[in-house]
């Protein structure tokens, strides 16, 4: 199924992003559910990888101890087969680098992907001009491919993502890896708009979205907002990851949903 479900009319989607068997398989199982019954619109599942080029510490970290706890490529289509088979209806796309699919198989990975349930994939060091291959297989099993784009990227980078991607595009709200901070960046609304002017697709941002107010204003301007380190580290030690986890998510659903007038993204002093 299609990506492009999540996104409703007057509903801004709010994107989750769990490393999966961070701290546990079990975990992963209890809190996708759990963040579905908040209000989430997509739970991006991330495939714990040795080397996580664009992620920051929070994610490392994540990734490192799901690895050596034993989460393999299989492990993560089982585990979304299984909140399939618990109900979870909304979309799921994975969050992976190319060096495990290709390992897998790119036909046989997403073919296993469709099986499992999962709608989608986000490879974020795959660049559309080298993407053919996984392309050509997602298509062929009914998956989503999302490419992503940078602040820096250039009107020709802008355009070939835009005519690659599919379900949604993936804007990368700042140079550098992923991780939250205090403040988003002061030219995040232009980026959006330079975007927006070359694709129909719906527009997610994600890396460094934090906080209820941050995911408030990348809602004035994007149709989704993407948040993952921040919701680790409120899993990490909780005595209840999914009702830590559930809180969260409510608390930036209520913020995109909430009255009044969103706020201009500018720069912040803190």
């Amino acid at each position: 199924m299609s990506l492009g479900r999540a996104f409703k009319p007057g509903r801004k989607a709010l994107i989750p992003y769990l490393t999966v068997g961070y701290p546990s398989i079990e975990t992963t199982l209890e809190v996708v559910p759990a963040l579905e019954a908040s209000g989430a619109d997509i739970v991006e599942l991330g495939i714990p990888f040795s080397d996580p080029l664009a992620d920051g510490t929070t994610i490392q970290e994540a990734s490192h101890l799901s690895l050596e706890a034993g989460t393999t490529p299989r492990a993560c289509l089982d585990t979304a087969r299984r909140l399939r088979e618990r109900g979870v209806r909304l979309p799921l796309v994975f969050m992976t680098y190319y060096n495990p699919v290709f390992h897998y198989g790119l036909d046989a990975f997403c073919a296993a992907c469709a099986e499992a349930g999962v709608d989608g994939l986000i490879v974020p060091d795959l660049p559309p001009d080298e993407g053919a291959g996984l392309e050509l297989a997602t298509q062929g099993h009914g998956l989503d491919l999302v490419y992503l784009l940078a602040p820096t990227s250039p009107p020709d980078r802008i355009r070939l993502v835009a005519e690659h991607s599919r379900g949604f595009i993936y804007l990368v709200s700042l140079t550098g890896v992923t991780g939250a901070r205090a403040s988003l960046p002061a030219d995040l609304e232009a980026f959006v708009r330079r975007v927006r002017q070359a694709t129909d697709l719906p527009l997610c941002v994600g890396f460094g979205i934090s906080t209820a107010e941050a995911a408030r204003r990348v809602a004035a301007v994007a149709d989704g907002v993407i948040v993952g380190s921040r919701l680790l580290q409120m899993i990490k030690g909780a005595r209840d990851p999914a009702a830590s986890a559930s809180a969260f998510i409510a608390e930036l659903r209520q913020a995109l949903d909430g009255p009044g007038p969103h706020v201009i993204l500018k720069e912040r002093s803190d």
